[in-house]
């Protein structure tokens, strides 16, 4: 690993307060959600991405040239599962602080990222403050979850009362497309609409879902059963 540094940081008192840098490479293979992180995180002074990865390959390149402090391990990739792909990491790089992210999270995928190694697992539709936590604070050898997912998990087997939503199929087809990593330029051109009639259908299946934003949208839906988990992204 690359020598951590620390930062002064003011304190609500006004007083400094030591923090260690650290250095993050993100790996997801949607290339909208990588950038958003990567741009949060240069909001962060004691935190600095040094790149991003879409596949475990690439991952593996990353972490040998340049030895990151943290990695944020999308669990599904193109080339593998990302769990396993941590276990692979921290078996090389023993210091090495891996975040787990998952769009479905069960009591089995806690476990399986415990036993990979993993220092904290989060919901990929959380709160960007959470995952900034688990960045920093989550070490070696325990796993970090959020008490609110725990509760979640916790609470998992109790029916839902809350009705699918109705998607046409149109809208459908936008929002699988949107699973799938593509913007909207793209998803215009492969539908032969408008960009401003595809604009209009991701704002409906926004309001439909109750999503603040795409992404969140997609992981609604892939919970609601109308996108599934497990198809092919590509």
């Amino acid at each position: 690993m690359h020598g951590r540094s620390t930062s002064a940081l003011p304190t609500e008192s006004g007083e400094s307060e030591e923090r260690r840098s650290s250095t993050v490479l993100v790996v997801d293979d949607h290339v909208v959600f990588a950038q958003l992180v990567e741009r949060a995180l240069s909001h962060e002074p004691d935190l600095t991405c040094v790149g991003t990865a879409a596949s475990l390959a690439q991952a593996r390149r990353m972490c040998a040239s340049l030895r990151p402090d943290v990695v944020i391990m999308d669990v599904r990739l193109q080339d593998g599962d990302g769990i396993e792909g941590a276990a692979e990491l921290v078996a090389e790089y023993p210091d090495l602080r891996v975040v787990v992210l998952s769009a479905f999270i069960d009591s089995r995928l806690m476990q399986r990222a415990a036993r990979a190694g993993a220092t904290a697992l989060q919901a990929k539709d959380g709160e960007l403050d959470d995952l900034l936590d688990a960045i920093r604070y989550a070490e070696p050898g325990s796993l970090a979850v959020h008490p609110r997912l725990l509760h979640q998990l916790v609470n998992a087997d109790q029916p839902s009362t809350t009705p699918t939503p109705v998607l046409t199929q149109r809208e459908h087809e936008v929002l699988r497309m949107l699973a799938d990593g593509h913007d909207l330029g793209v998803i215009s051109r492969e539908l032969s609409i408008s960009i401003n009639t595809c604009r209009g259908h991701v704002k409906s299946v926004l309001a439909k879902l109750g999503a603040h934003s795409q992404l969140q949208a997609v992981v609604i839906a892939m919970r609601a059963g109308l996108i599934g988990a497990d198809e092919d992204r590509r």
